[in-house]
Parts: structure tokens; sequence; C-alpha cells
């Protein structure tokens, strides 16, 4: 019987919308490099960073709950320290988690993501991780 995935990878696996948050202009940061992997890989990534108007040839929203349509997942490339308002945005906009990048721990945006009923992920790295879930044979993103 083949081992159960970490709640990291499954979450990965079965998302299908991704918002990537941000607030910083230069696309030669992770979090530009990441959203391009995210797409490539096959998820729907939106762009929250009111640092631009357009990245990867999309509109960037100012805030979660302008995008367009729900998320399953939310990335959030922000300070500790600023990522509690991102929970709350995410909370608001109805996503499913929200996933504090590598380096990034907020137990105060923990609690509001999970008294909101989100699954949390911190201190990870979606792109380090999707790639492990590749390696083990998973598919992802998952066909609706």
């Amino acid at each position: 019987m083949p081992e159960e995935l970490p709640r990291s990878l499954r979450l990965l696996r079965d998302a299908r919308r991704i918002a990537v948050v941000a607030h910083s202009p230069r696309l030669d940061r992770p979090w530009h490099a990441i959203a391009s992997y995210l797409d490539d890989a096959g998820y729907e990534v939106s762009l929250v960073n009111p640092a631009l108007d357009e990245a990867l040839g999309r509109r960037c929203y100012d805030r979660v709950q302008e995008l367009p349509h729900a998320v399953d997942l939310v990335d959030v490339f922000r300070l500790p320290w600023e990522t509690p308002s991102v929970a709350e945005e995410a909370v608001a906009a109805g996503a499913g988690a929200l996933w504090l990048q590598l380096g990034i721990v907020s137990r105060r945006a923990e609690a509001i993501a999970r008294a909101g009923g989100l699954e949390v992920v911190m201190d990870r790295c979606t792109m380090v991780d999707h790639r492990r879930l590749v390696a083990l044979g998973e598919r992802a993103p998952r066909a609706p």
C-alpha cells in the first residue's frame, strides 16, 4: 500500500487555481520565477501584486478578493508581519489554503487562516514541493 502524501503535497496535487501574492515590482525576485513555474506546470495562476499592473502577460490585482474567481491556494511572498492581512484576504475570498513561502512563518496568519477554515502551510516552497510531487509520480494539477 503506498504511503500517504504529506499535506503540502496533497494540497498541490489537488489544487487547480493558485494566487501568487507579492509586493515587489522586481521580476528577478523568487515570486516571479515561481509563479512562472507554476503556470508552466499547468496551474491557473493569478497574480496579486499591488506594485505592478501586469506580469507574466496578465493583470496583477491589488487584493485576493479582487480576483475574478476563487482559488484553491494562496501562495504568499510577503514579510512575516505582513501575512496576517493576506490571511484575512484569503479567508474573505473563500480560498482553500494559505501557503507561506520558504522562510515565512506567522502564527497570527496561521490562526486567522485556520479560524476561517483554510489549511495552512508555512516555510515551504511550492516549486520545490511540486517537483517532489512530480518525482513521486503524482499528476499535478489534477484535471477537473
